[in-house]
């Protein structure tokens, strides 16, 4: 499960890549638009900043805007920013690796199996899905 960080941090950047291209967007406006609470958003930017996905600016025009292309910055990416590695086992991570307490022997470990199959699933989708997809997704019916 994502923690609603990492809800409100795609949320956030969703409203930015429907701003378009070089717009900015007040914080004000997208915590009110994406009812999320303003001051655990302003932390959400400010790591989103520092991981280089978007940027402010000061002014009569400032606010925040996407630093890459909706194209490039996938679910995948937003949440091992948030979150962390994406995996149900330690024994499944690829950045946060850990050997299972109880575990025997990962080799024949039926329960790592079945988890490593889901496990691979879910990046795939999670790293090929862009912001961009997203957005032309909201069209569809459901």
């Amino acid at each position: 499960m994502i923690s609603q960080k990492a809800k409100y941090a795609l949320r956030a950047l969703v409203s930015l890549a429907r701003a378009g291209r070089g717009e900015t967007r007040m914080i004000g406006e997208i915590s009110r638009d994406q009812a999320i609470p303003k001051k655990f958003l302003e932390q959400i930017l400010l790591e989103l900043k520092r991981a280089g996905l978007v940027a402010s600016r000061r002014g009569r025009m400032g606010g925040y805007e996407l630093l890459k292309a909706p194209e490039e910055i996938t679910y995948g990416e937003v949440l091992r920013l948030i979150d962390g590695p994406i995996a149900p086992l330690p024994c499944l991570s690829k950045i946060a690796y850990r050997r299972c307490e109880d575990c025997k022997d990962e080799g024949s470990c039926e329960i790592r199996h079945v988890f490593e199959r889901v496990t691979l699933a879910t990046r795939a989708v999670l790293d090929r899905t862009s912001l961009a997809d997203s957005l032309r997704l909201e069209d569809l019916p459901v």
